[in-house]
């Protein structure tokens, strides 16, 4: 393993460089052209057999050193649409227009720049130390992580144009102490479904509210009894969370609109949850509506929409053993329950019918936990104070969590890329 990553130290200055151009430069998801052509550029100078735009603006790379198993390691490269308020150096100061014809600015904001540039390294690590390892691996970055991204990539006919493989990989930063790193077998995050309401009112002056169905009012009755799903249709011992992440309604003070229109985030980390948990959302949206004398049903519509990603369990005790003799026992965590955020890499493993195991390691200064330890964090979680993921402030620290990455990924890649090794049959409790 230790062969893996040699020269590693070397690159790192290279790598910490192209963490923050990636970083001042973000791009919305499905818009990762400046992005994908940095990675297939840099694959092909790696000697990466290079395939672009899969499933729009994807890239895979392709290396073989010898017979063996076939990995699958993947990186997100898309940014969303948040103002930077971190007054980094290299913040981002970007406007892009979304899928919507709006201008948003851009950011990232979920630490998927530190992926690439993890990936990247691991890549040219792989393609340096050829004579280190044995196998294929299969290097995925990914558009459009929490909005179709991967669905997109296996529709293009990933399965028929790469190698299969025996196992997929993927890793993300979080706002945990850096030098940390850790999972769990089974649920690791949560379903997602994401709907798009319209409401419709009857739209009017705004001295004359009688005259007119407000569903300005309307859309904030929704908000507040969407509230009750989780506190009072949920149990106890169940996960779920329904979040309204925006509300459009309106275009002056003295006008009622006609229309209103909700964003609704819904994770869930069940099957009966999920269909509890969205069959009372469409009922709430009708219900008032009807409370209000709207004249038309509600419309909804499901824009995305992705299942419960779930770590393989033998094999997430292979990468776990890894981590912990690697980086010291001290250093690697397990999550007592699948965290509620959501993402779309468990359809690689489903639609190709492979393993998969996905980990969280740290980008945060341990100063800024103070005196909490990390059985503090995993019995009470990550503290209000501390910038998360999709925050404007939220800023891994690269150095040393650039290098930490590179070392994750191909720390859980060895047990199947090492000489004469294959599938390990260690589980997580072992």
């Amino acid at each position: 393993m230790t062969a893996l990553f040699a020269g590693l130290d070397d690159h790192l200055p290279a790598l910490h460089e192209l963490y923050r151009d990636l970083h001042a430069n973000p791009e919305l998801s499905f818009q990762e052209v400046r992005t994908a052509g940095i990675v297939a550029s840099r694959l092909r100078e790696q000697g990466w057999e290079v395939t672009e735009k899969v499933g729009g603006t994807g890239v895979v790379g392709v290396l073989t050193s010898g017979e063996g198993p076939v990995v699958l390691l993947r990186a997100d490269m898309d940014a969303l649409p948040v103002l930077e308020e971190t007054g980094l150096p290299y913040a981002s100061t970007r406007i892009a227009v979304d899928a919507e014809d709006n201008e948003v600015p851009v950011m990232h904001a979920c630490g998927h720049d530190m992926h690439v540039t993890c990936l990247l390294g691991a890549t040219a690590l792989l393609a340096r130390n050829r004579d280190a390892w044995r196998g294929t691996v299969v290097a995925v970055f990914q558009p459009a992580e929490e909005v179709g991204g991967a669905p997109a990539m296996i529709e293009d006919g990933f399965a028929e144009r790469f190698p299969r493989p025996d196992v997929c990989l993927g890793q993300h930063v979080s706002p945990v102490p850096v030098g940390t790193v850790g999972t769990r077998s089974g649920p690791v995050m949560a379903a997602a479904d994401t709907l798009r309401v319209r409401l419709f009112g009857r739209g009017g002056h705004g001295s004359r509210p009688e005259a007119t169905v407000d569903p300005v009012v309307l859309a904030a009755a929704i908000v507040t009894r969407l509230q009750t799903v989780v506190a009072r249709e949920v149990a106890a011992g169940q996960q779920a969370v329904v979040t309204v992440g925006a509300i459009h309604a309106g275009t002056k003070a003295n006008i009622i609109p006609s229309t209103a229109d909700l964003h609704i985030s819904v994770r869930t980390e069940t099957a009966a949850v999920r269909e509890q948990v969205l069959a009372a959302v469409r009922r709430i949206i009708r219900g008032e509506a009807i409370a209000a004398g709207a004249d038309r049903d509600p419309e909804v519509t499901v824009t995305e929409s992705f299942p419960v990603t779930v770590n393989d369990a033998a094999e997430t005790g292979t990468v776990l053993r890894a981590f912990t003799e690697t980086f010291g026992e001290e250093l690697v965590f397990r999550l007592p329950q699948a965290v509620t955020g959501s993402e779309d890499f468990g359809v690689f493993g489903a639609e190709l019918g492979a393993p998969s195991v996905y980990w969280f390691f740290g980008g945060t200064d341990h100063a800024a936990f103070g005196d909490i330890d990390r059985e503090a964090l995993l019995d009470n979680g990550i503290p209000p104070h501390i910038p998360s993921n999709h925050s404007p402030l939220f800023t891994p620290v690269p150095d040393p969590a650039v290098g930490l990455g590179v070392r994750y990924l191909l720390t859980a890649a060895a047990p199947w890329l090492t000489v004469q090794q294959g599938h390990s049959d260690v589980s997580e409790g072992s």
